[in-house]
């Protein structure tokens, strides 16, 4: 995590216990209808037994479903903590107001027509945002499904899922931009055997927000894992603090993320701004922060089970021990394909399972012992041992010998802090006890193996990186110190080819050699100003793209072709753009080496990152791209490389010699900290291309784009 974004925040001190655990509850505007809206909240209480004060609110009624009613909120009697308002919006802000006055603390508006109907909501919207700043409270939604506390049936909700009376609490809280996927997630996590103590739907945000509940939620003792759904967010800075406070309590948000195409896309001129969707912002914040992106509800249960497992893998090597050849196939593949390793086991551990004297079919990895279930937990208990395992996905026995296999299971399982999986063998509808007994006590017990492999993979990310937090990291490196930049603060819009990479070799980043002249010095020249072949290019700070414009010449080679293409690119970029600006003509060495596209991006919500591509077809048609937040370290820069589908281009081919990473990676930390240290006046920077060479790199092309950035405050 960068040192720029520390995860101190307000939220994390936010006292939401009597929200979330009331002892009173007013429910404004109950109906005697139990499956309208404002009927529910009353009748799932009722009926699931909650052991608090009710308070129904309505003027016309003497009592709603059997329980005595108060003709306003002003009546209901104190202390109460929440009142859940069902009301019609335009009441809304009254109701909100005398709660103020009563002393509630808390008000859970499930009433729509707010903002999110857009310009017809605005006016109530404006008459909520005086109401909640004039009354005090704090404010669940408006337009959304509600709070859940699953443990005493505190349902300052509606919804069809609290009907269930199988509703079981546990270590999970959900906090979700959608109160129906809310409920689901909470409804196929208790279907799945995982206890969920809170459910909170965040509606449209007016007050409390989904980070004052993650926040919270991760500062409370009795919750290991947070399952999270969103739709959109500009809080990029917001999300990347909740990420590092994840890291920091070591509890995974399980994060689904929907949304992920058209989410506050932000225009850009350069092609760095093209190649990057919003949605890689949203990936790289998952990546480094304490979160485990999941795609699906099965992949929820599945890594939830693990994480309550509590124990954590020290990294990626899996062994698979199995009783079927073709399974342990099966398995050891979707391993591969979720990038998991299965190292054979180590020599010494060999030679105790060859001194078992029992039936192998193989003492690699898979471990296959030829559905010798009886005599299974003797090779569990060498595999448990061996340092070539952090964990281990081991096939069950299944029919008559199945009791016994999972006593044995349990007993050297419970012996080792490595994660292990279970292959279940039986179909889903048999040995549901012995099942059970295993998910009790913390196992994951699965019939697939793409499920297992997932979500090992999916765990084993955030218990590497949860391991990474805990060691004391260096800062980013930086590659000088701090260069002052007194002409960004004059300047304006984009700046000029030139004027950018005077930037950027300010900060080390070696640009091709270069010389501007004025059209009218080109034609009087002589000689060549540098060695041929040349780039010749047209220098306009209005001009940004100058290969759209026909203003660029390559490959020229002597001095007439250099006045013949000087000429050209004057009159190209006069005829692209009429009254251009232009400083000069561009006279520059023709760079050779492996053309990459470095870029970085002061982003307004997320903050300043770094991207880098290699040039050509492989950034423009196969978008082979990849990002990480700024200030960089050598480290991280190598890693982004690495991640390219195309790196390999740089170890050397058909006799090319290798390329100098070491010397790309620098630059990318040096861009890293340009844009790091005037992230107030640089808004972007298009270094495209620069060239890798066999020693060095040199950027042919460079474009600074300026502009106020509110993320530089962060």
């Amino acid at each position: 995590m960068k040192p720029l974004f520390l995860s101190s925040s307000d939220a994390k001190r936010l006292d939401l216990s009597r929200l979330l655990d009331p002892a009173a509850i007013a429910i404004v505007g109950a109906s005697t209808d139990p499956l309208s809206i404002s009927g529910q909240p009353l009748r799932f209480m009722l009926e699931a037994g909650y052991q608090g004060r009710l308070y129904p609110v309505n003027p016309n009624r003497d009592e709603v479903l059997g329980v005595k009613a108060w003709p306003n909120v002003l009546a209901v009697p104190r202390p109460c903590d929440v009142a859940v308002v069902a009301v019609s919006a335009p009441r809304v802000p009254a109701v909100l107001r005398q709660c103020g006055e009563a002393g509630i603390p808390f008000a859970v508006i499930l009433t729509a027509g707010f903002a999110e109907i857009g310009a017809a909501g605005a006016p109530m919207q404006s008459e909520l945002d005086a109401a909640i700043a004039a009354s005090g409270v704090r404010v669940v939604g408006p337009n959304c499904v509600g709070v859940m506390n699953i443990a005493t049936r505190a349902y300052s909700a509606f919804g069809a899922a609290l009907s269930d009376a199988s509703l079981r609490a546990g270590p999970m809280a959900i906090v979700s931009q959608s109160g129906g996927f809310g409920q689901s997630m909470m409804a196929f996590a208790n279907a799945q055997g995982i206890g969920v103590s809170y459910v909170v739907s965040c509606g449209n945000e007016a007050d409390l927000t989904f980070f004052d509940f993650a926040h919270y939620f991760l500062e409370r003792d009795d919750i290991k894992v947070i399952a999270a759904y969103m739709e959109a967010s500009v809080e990029g800075i917001g999300l990347r603090r909740l990420g590092r406070h994840a890291l920091e309590k070591g509890k995974p948000i399980l994060m689904l993320k929907t949304g992920n195409s058209d989410v506050s896309r932000r225009a850009a001129s350069s092609h760095t701004g093209k190649l990057t969707g919003d949605y890689k912002l949203f990936h790289e914040t998952f990546r480094e922060g304490g979160f485990i992106e999941i795609p699906e509800l099965d992949a929820l249960a599945d890594v939830a089970r693990l994480v309550m497992g509590g124990k954590y893998p020290r990294g990626r090597n899996v062994g698979v021990l199995t009783g079927s050849g073709g399974w342990g196939v099966h398995i050891a593949e979707h391993c591969d394909r979720a990038g998991l390793k299965l190292p054979p086991p180590s020599a010494a551990v060999q030679e105790r399972l060859r001194a078992l004297q029992s039936t192998f079919a193989s003492i690699n990895n898979p471990i296959d012992h030829m559905a010798n279930y009886r005599d299974q937990h003797r090779a569990l208990a060498c595999l448990v041992d061996d340092p070539a395992f952090d964990q281990l996905i081991v096939r069950s026995a299944a029919g008559p010998v199945a009791p016994q296999w999972t006593e044995r299971f349990l007993e050297i399982a419970g012996r080792t802090e490595k994660p292990i999986i279970v292959s279940w063998a039986s179909t889903p509808a048999r040995a549901v006890d012995l099942r059970t007994k295993l998910e009790d006590a913390g196992f994951l017990c699965t019939n697939y193996a793409s499920r297992a492999a997932h979500a090992a993979a999916l765990f084993t990310e955030f218990a590497m990186k949860r391991s990474r937090f805990a060691q004391p990291v260096p800062a980013a490196e930086r590659a000088a110190a701090p260069v002052p930049l007194p002409q960004l603060t004059a300047a304006s819009g984009t700046l000029s080819e030139h004027a950018s990479k005077d930037i950027i070799s300010r900060y080390g980043i070696a640009t091709a050699r270069e010389v501007l002249l004025p059209l009218n010095e080109i034609l009087r020249l002589h000689t060549l100003p540098l060695p041929a072949p040349l780039a010749v290019k047209l220098a306009s700070p209005d001009i940004a793209h100058k290969t759209e414009a026909g203003a660029v010449r390559l490959g020229v080679d002597s001095l007439e072709a250099l006045k013949r293409a000087a000429a050209e690119v004057h009159a190209a970029g006069l005829q692209y753009r009429p009254g251009a600006r232009i400083e000069g003509i561009s006279i520059q060495e023709m760079a050779r080496g492996i053309e990459v596209i470095l870029g970085a991006v002061n982003d307004p919500s997320f903050g300043p990152y770094v991207m880098v591509g290699l040039g050509g077809v492989w950034t423009e048609l196969l978008h082979d791209v990849a990002h990480r937040f700024a200030p960089l370290g050598v480290a991280e820069a190598k890693e982004m490389i690495a991640e390219l589908k195309g790196a390999r281009v740089f170890e050397g081919y058909r006799g090319a010699p290798a390329a100098d990473v070491d010397a790309l990676a620098q630059a990318m930390v040096a861009l890293s900290w340009l844009v790091v240290d005037h992230g107030e006046h640089i808004t972007e920077v298009d270094i495209n291309p620069l060239f890798v060479r066999a020693q060095g790199v040199v950027a042919a092309d460079a474009l600074i784009v300026l502009g106020e950035n509110p993320s530089a405050d962060v």
